[in-house]
């Protein structure tokens, strides 16, 4: 399959899809990356690996529905299978989300559907929370809100920081995306009216536990 990378920073996950695709645990091909902003380091992680990148500067354009027309333009350059959004810090309009629903994935930095949008560290150290994780999910139009594919789980303890947790949560992200992503590529699972569909089986809301032993 032709994946398609979006992302706006340093490209963490990005290396973990690419390293994944690499040592053949992902049945696809990287046919781009593409960044919103010029200097993210994530270009450079590409371009290191012989992946093409194209940058599409959401600076030079004065409507969100103008950026959005270019970018799915240039995504659709590539004949792309799967979009995946890597780090990628723009909300995209509902005309962009719909043309690639069922084959755009997304990957947030808590156990949906807790601590939906920004500072979920911070949120689950002061909800008490005894667990947090990251859950990869397709995306829909309404933020952190799309069905689930899987979760990945980190246990809250006593003397964790925002930061610490914010730690372990990349770790087990760096594993939980490219999981997800080669359950797309191999055909596992895919998107219906009803949730996720896991080997023609639906998943429950919180998607496959994929926590690692």
């Amino acid at each position: 399959m032709n994946i398609v990378v979006l992302i706006s920073g340093s490209g963490t996950n990005l290396q973990a899809i690419m390293d994944a695709v690499e040592g053949g645990k992902i049945q696809g091909n990287l046919a781009a990356v593409i960044s919103n902003r010029p200097d993210a380091k994530g270009l450079i992680r590409a371009r290191e690996r012989g992946v093409e990148t194209l940058v599409v500067d959401h600076t030079s354009y004065g409507t969100r529905e103008a950026f959005d027309a270019d970018l799915l333009q240039a995504i659709e350059h590539y004949q792309p299978d799967l979009v995946v959004l890597a780090g990628f810090m723009r909300i995209l309009t509902d005309h962009f989300v719909d043309h690639f629903s069922g084959r755009m994935l997304n990957i947030h930095p808590s156990l949906l559907p807790e601590f939906k949008g920004l500072n979920t560290h911070q949120r689950a150290l002061d909800a008490g929370a005894t667990e947090h994780g990251c859950s990869v999910h397709f995306v829909s139009s309404e933020l952190d809100s799309g069905a689930v594919i899987g979760q990945a789980k980190v246990p809250v303890e006593a003397n964790d920081t925002a930061q610490s947790l914010s730690e372990k949560v990349q770790q087990q992200e760096h594993r939980l995306y490219p999981a997800c992503v080669a359950l797309f590529c191999s055909n596992a699972i895919r998107l219906s009216a009803d949730g996720v569909l896991y080997q023609g089986s639906l998943l429950p809301a919180t998607g496959l536990d994929l926590t690692e032993d």
